[in-house]
């Protein structure tokens, strides 16, 4: 019933309403303020004419124990205040609009929640902290370039039987320390510090919709791309949903651990829509406002989510900035992947980024530089790949080396350079350089962009798979099919190699390092456990893989050259080496370095199904790779044979 009216207030009013006449709120106190002798609370909702405060024993089930009546106060809000300690309680919000109640609905700065996210709860955040959390501090970290991220789904890490972790599928089970698989290789968080990068992306761990906490006992599968609650982690991902304070420990938990053990935790972050439209927490108190509208007055669809976020609006912009301030200083975060970034107004990030680079001038800040649809925003305006440059220490995915390294996603059968797809020498170059500009990239026969796009290296992330389409294995499966398992190991050894050579920030997806599958489907965002587990007995199985991905983790954390902090020293320091036979992307590195790095180096790729000869010429040259393998060939090479779909890298 209020589903079917809600529409037609949309349809009908939405239109007529100027949301900019709405006053926007100057304070920091929206939401809850807790201490022991009171609980104030305060939401924005300028159309009603009344509001009320619930309180509740439980978290789902019961009716309200006390209706408390607000105050209208300044700037569109209105107040409560409960005297006395509450800890423990849960409550909801309501307002009154147009002649009804709507729906009782926890407000968008809830910090805690109850199971299911369906009511908040009173907590004292001071009582979330875990021991040592006042001492706990982010490990060392240079220029943004440095930066390796690895993608990881907090169950996918620890679901399978054969990970060796007890607390499975939890945040607390990433924190265990000593985990292995059958054969006593590392897993779990002593697999992420062997391998030795150092960012780990965690795929959303605010509470999101799509999983019943009340019945943990039954396997659940989802990406949590589905946002809820955005100011508090996932219920699934706890020990206890119902109690709103172990999941803001267990995270944090996490997150010291982590701190602990060299790596750093980027959350990714869905601002971009809601999982609800219509029946959304925001929609439920200020309806409307927070949504892009068509000018017939629907709700605009640039996610292909039915809804789109009105980042431009003062209210949501503010929700925003302070709901990523909140996730650096409660939950001590180290940075932020903006999904469907492409969605939001440049104005807004930059102010994010300042916000935040304030807090932490070390934080890594990237998203998806596209949308899912088209918006009504002016693309001019908008956070696209395209005005990358406009962005304020914001970096942006290179589809461009992705795509041109395995094929487009978007073609499952698309071949790419590793599996010997004509024409894809530019793209992979493109890609080497960060998308910046270089005298020797041809940008007309770059498979996307015909310009550069990065105005520095730090605006580029260079990847060949994430969590969307296929993983990289499957791809080259279905798209190399007649291929042998030996061609295409081959070719995801080369994929990987461009990935961790190439100039900017380097970004991996978990279990590719030994080949991790998805059983070929293609956007895995709710199947099974048995689809989207991380094998650990792939780790044993290709033992020879993960040692060549660690070691070129190693190589490009040693050496400075791979990671150039600017356009000016890409466009000086690399030299392509030019009339190559097709399917062959070769160039030197070399600059000023410190005593004991390397000052020249010779990156070597062949993507072709043919073997190639190439001369070197002048001082013979050391091997690091020979045909994606590691050696320790000193002073030995004036020519190459270059296998089939290989890399060789060289140094003097």
């Amino acid at each position: 019933m209020l589903a079917a009216y809600l529409i037609s207030f949309f349809s009908s009013k939405t239109q007529q309403v100027d949301y900019n006449s709405y006053p926007a709120y100057k304070g920091t106190d929206l939401g809850l303020t807790y201490s022991m002798a009171r609980s104030s609370f305060r939401i924005w909702s300028p159309p009603a004419d009344n509001a009320q405060l619930l309180i509740y024993r439980k978290g789902l089930g019961d009716s309200a124990s006390q209706i408390v009546q607000m105050k209208k106060s300044s700037q569109g809000t209105w107040t409560a205040e409960l005297r006395g300690d509450h800890k423990g309680k849960f409550y909801a919000f309501r307002v009154h609009i147009g002649g009804r109640w709507l729906d009782a609905v926890p407000d968008p700065y809830a910090k805690a929640v109850g199971v299911n996210g369906k009511r908040a709860m009173i907590i004292d955040l001071k009582k979330t902290n875990p021991a040592g959390w006042d001492r706990d501090r982010s490990p060392s970290f240079g220029a943004v370039t440095d930066a390796i991220i690895y993608e990881l789904h907090v169950r996918d890490a620890s679901i399978s039987a054969q990970s060796g972790i007890t607390n499975k599928g939890k945040f607390i089970g990433l924190a265990e320390k000593g985990t292995t698989n059958a054969q006593g290789l590392s897993t779990g968080l002593d697999h992420l510090k062997e391998l030795g990068v150092t960012h780990v992306h965690l795929l959303p761990s605010y509470d999101f919709y799509s999983i019943d906490e009340t019945r943990l006992d039954k396997p659940q599968y989802n990406w949590g791309y589905d946002p809820l609650n955005y100011n508090t982690p996932e219920g699934s991902y706890s020990t206890n949903p119902a109690d709103g304070a172990v999941r803001i420990l267990e995270f944090k938990q996490l997150v010291k651990t982590f701190h602990e053990n060299g790596l750093r935790v980027v959350m990714d972050v869905v601002y971009n829509h809601t999982m609800l439209t219509e029946n959304s927490y925001f929609n439920q108190l200020v309806p409307g406002y927070y949504y892009r509208q068509t000018p017939d007055g629907r709700f605009s669809n640039a996610t292909a989510c039915n809804n789109e976020t009105a980042s431009e609006r003062a209210m949501m912009r503010k929700f925003m900035i302070e709901s990523v301030k909140y996730w650096v200083e409660e939950f001590h975060v180290d940075g932020f992947r903006f999904d469907l970034m492409g969605v939001h107004d440049i104005a807004t990030m930059n102010e994010i980024s300042r916000e935040l680079h304030r807090l932490r001038p070390d934080i890594l800040l990237y998203g998806e530089g596209w949308t899912a649809g088209a918006s009504p925003l002016p693309d001019s305006v908008r956070a696209l790949k395209a005005n990358a440059m406009n962005l304020d220490r914001i970096a942006v995915f290179s589809d461009d080396l992705r795509d041109g390294i395995k094929g487009s996603v978007f073609d499952h059968h698309d071949r790419g350079f590793v599996s010997n797809k004509p024409g894809m020498e530019e793209s992979i170059k493109f890609g080497i350089v960060a998308s910046c500009r270089h005298p020797q990239v041809d940008y007309g026969k770059v498979n996307y962009s015909k310009a550069p796009y990065a105005e520095q290296p730090h605006h580029t992330v260079s990847y060949a798979e994430c969590h969307d389409n296929h993983v990289l294995w499957d791809k080259l499966k279905i798209s190399a099919a007649e291929a042998t398992d030996a061609q295409r190991r081959d070719m995801h050894k080369l994929a990987l190699s461009i990935v961790l050579t190439s100039q900017g920030i380097s970004f991996l997806h978990a279990g590719t390092e030994f080949l991790r599958s998805k059983k070929g489907v293609e956007n895995s965002y709710n199947s099974s456990d048995s689809i989207n587990a991380i094998d650990w007995e792939l780790k044993t199985k290709n033992k020879d893989v993960y040692d060549y991905v660690r070691a070129l983790i190693q190589m490009r954390k040693e050496q400075p050259l791979f990671r150039l902090t600017s356009s000016t020293a890409i466009a000086n320091n690399i030299r392509f080496m030019e009339n190559l036979p097709p399917g062959v992307v070769a160039y030197g590195l070399r600059g000023d370095v410190p005593k004991g790095k390397w000052g020249r180096i010779m990156v070597l790729f062949n993507g072709s199904s043919e073997t190639m000869e190439l001369a070197l010429g002048g001082k013979a040259w050391n091997s690091f790779i020979r045909d994606n393998k590691l050696t320790k060939d000193v002073g030995a090479l004036t020519s190459v044979l270059l296998q089939p779909h290989s890399c060789t890298i060289l140094y003097q």
